[in-house]
């Protein structure tokens, strides 16, 4: 039996080269992300600039929690529609979420986190997790949407059951970390 046998009418083999442009494009992103993190001096030294980003931020990813629980919900009772709906809403909160990030550390460079003794202890690994997982989540967005785009529903529906709760987790960390950096200012 051939791959292309077990595949439904509609489904076709994503071509190898869509998969690649996808991970080439989240590894740059990824290691434009590093130079800023790691290279870039941040551009606001006075720090009065955009003050209000970190907080947009957290809101950003707030909304796209709701957005991805929501579109989860729909998906659960089929109304393929809403969770469309939802499920763009999300990307779309996210990738505002992802520009505020990017324009935020350009000016400001890295948030110092100012807690002490068992909280640095939840604090670090939390933070990790959000960072590692940030970067998994990217390709498998982006790949997953593809996926859903091009009508290959079932491929679409077995990555999303690993995408979904890494990009939920992601968003929800998010507002964590925030809120800790927040706390402990």
């Amino acid at each position: 039996m051939t791959t292309a046998s077990v595949l439904t009418p509609n489904e076709t083999r994503t071509p190898l080269s869509v998969i690649v442009a996808i991970i080439a494009v989240s590894a740059l992103a990824s290691l434009f992300i590093c130079w800023l993190v790691y290279a870039h001096a941040p551009a606001d030294v006075t720090g009065t600039h955009l003050l209000f980003l970190p907080a947009l931020n957290a809101f950003l990813n707030a909304l796209s929690t709701v957005a991805l629980v929501t579109g989860f919900a729909f998906i659960r009772v089929r109304k393929i529609g809403a969770h469309r709906a939802a499920m763009f809403t999300a990307f779309i909160f996210s990738s505002l979420f992802l520009a505020c990030y990017l324009t935020n550390y350009a000016l400001h460079g890295e948030s110092h986190f100012h807690g002490h003794g068992w909280i640095r202890g939840v604090y670090f690994p939390l933070l990790i997790s959000h960072i590692v997982l940030s970067v998994i989540a990217l390709p498998m967005i982006l790949i997953t949407f593809f996926l859903s785009l091009t009508g290959r529903f079932p491929t679409h529906k077995k990555l999303a059951r690993w995408t979904f709760p890494i990009w939920l987790y992601v968003s929800v960390t998010g507002v964590i970390v925030y809120a800790m950096l927040a706390t402990y200012r």
